[in-house]
């Protein structure tokens, strides 16, 4: 038997998981000096007050899970014999792996018989999203373990996300984006546009002023780099800014004609590093 992982920095919440039959891995957060691990310690996300929050002055933190954490989620079903695909954010954007790691050489040298595979969707939020549920319809499909890793060798990559930081603070504080010069552009109405590299990093294409030119340029790239997106999931991604969102799906089926687009709250971990009012976009693509 195949079982399903991801973990809540994919934005996968546990409506979306039990669609799937995904099990859920929690990615924790630290806020008023109290660590908090998604739909763990709560139910449902209560976006507005977690992003009200944010916009006070409070800034969160992340941290890695640790190996111990790992063999919790995943021995039950090392110990049952049913092969594991965990498909899960980047890799280069956390050192959690290094702790799964541990865990699944010491789980594999304890249960030899058990396949564990994964796949590095090189993104988070959103730009995890999209191919944590194309793998979800692939697996309701009747694809074997085998031709869902062989797609994604090769469809990975043609997963694209574009966004705009609306407040500089959280991502100089993370440094997480490469590129993103330590400027005051969240004083001046500069608003950083972020794409998620091959590499699985967050890399800074330079600047547009003011929202609306900063959602114009994501439509553009969405235009620019978009291949039959119609027939993929597409996502848009706001952290607490849902007319915003739904002004960027206007813009894009302006240039594309209807299109079946998902509106998704970016989750708390990771918008612990991007901050409220941010958006974004991510889709199938001729290259990222």
């Amino acid at each position: 038997m195949l079982k399903l992982f991801t973990d809540t920095d994919t934005d996968t919440t546990p409506q979306i998981a039990a669609e799937y039959g995904y099990s859920l891995i929690s990615m924790p957060y630290s806020i008023d000096a109290r660590t908090v691990n998604p739909y763990e310690d709560f139910d449902s996300f209560d976006y507005h007050k977690f992003y009200d929050t944010l916009r006070s002055g409070v800034i969160p933190t992340t941290s890695a899970i640790s190996k111990e954490r790992y063999i919790s989620y995943f021995e039950p079903d090392f110990a049952a014999g049913n092969d594991i695909l965990y498909v899960h954010f980047s890799r280069a954007m956390s050192n959690t792996f290094a702790a799964m790691d541990q865990a699944v050489a010491e789980l594999r040298e304890k249960y030899p018989q058990v396949r564990f595979e994964e796949i590095d969707t090189k993104g988070i939020s959103i730009a995890s999203l999209v191919i944590v549920r194309e793998v979800g319809d692939m697996v309701k499909a009747g694809k074997s373990l085998d031709e869902i890793l062989s797609w994604a060798d090769r469809e990975v990559d043609k997963f694209a996300t574009y966004f705009f930081a609306d407040d500089l603070r959280f991502f100089r504080r993370s440094g997480r984006v490469s590129g993103l010069a330590a400027t005051m552009g969240s004083l001046i109405g500069l608003r950083p546009i972020i794409y998620m590299s091959p590499e699985g990093k967050m890399v800074s294409l330079g600047t547009e002023k003011g929202r609306f030119k900063a959602m114009s340029r994501l439509a553009d790239e969405v235009a620019r780099l978009g291949e039959d997106i119609s027939a993929h999931h597409i996502c848009i991604a706001h952290t607490d800014a849902e007319d915003m969102a739904r002004e960027l799906g206007k813009m894009i089926e302006e240039k594309f004609g209807k299109l079946n687009i998902e509106y998704v709250v970016v989750n708390p971990t990771a918008g612990s590093h991007c901050g409220p009012d941010t958006i974004g976009v991510s889709f199938h693509a001729k290259n990222r």
